[in-house]
């Protein structure tokens, strides 16, 4: 099984807009993301890696002032190079209760001392069904970006 990542944040006043029922900025839950997305990234590659993109970033309900904010990130396939990482975005409520607020995809690529592309010679193998529907997933998302 797929190694979680897990992050947990409250939504402070720095993380919101003005409005009267205070939203959680866009840009700071996109910062979130692409922070946990790299240390799972980093975690399956054992080296740095750099962000070559953030594919569909979906919003599907708001985060407000004061609410915890649950993160968990996963690779859904890798290459000689790069990686798919999915993030999952939850706004958690007191009672435990969880709703997906998110779903980022992001691909990260692994870097040598020289800041170039390293085969770092770790292949992701789907073990549940789950798993492998998420990576026939991320190849066609890969044939798309590759494509446009």
């Amino acid at each position: 099984m797929a190694e979680i990542t897990s992050s947990v944040q409250i939504v402070l006043p720095q993380h919101c807009n003005g409005y009267a029922k205070p939203r959680l900025f866009g840009g700071q839950l996109m910062t979130w993301i692409d922070v946990i997305a790299a240390v799972a990234a980093r975690r399956f590659t054992g080296c740095p890696v750099t962000t070559l993109c953030v594919d569909n970033l979906t919003f599907l309900e708001a985060a407000y002032l004061n609410d915890t904010v649950v993160q968990e990130a996963c690779v859904t396939w890798s290459g000689r190079t790069s990686l798919e990482v999915r993030v999952d975005t939850y706004v958690e409520r007191l009672n435990g209760e969880r709703k997906k607020i998110n779903r980022a995809y992001c691909v990260f690529v692994a870097l040598d001392d020289n800041d170039q592309p390293y085969e770092f010679g770790r292949k992701f193998v789907p073990e549940t069904e789950e798993e492998a529907d998420e990576y026939a997933a991320a190849e066609a998302r890969r044939w798309i970006r590759k494509n446009r």
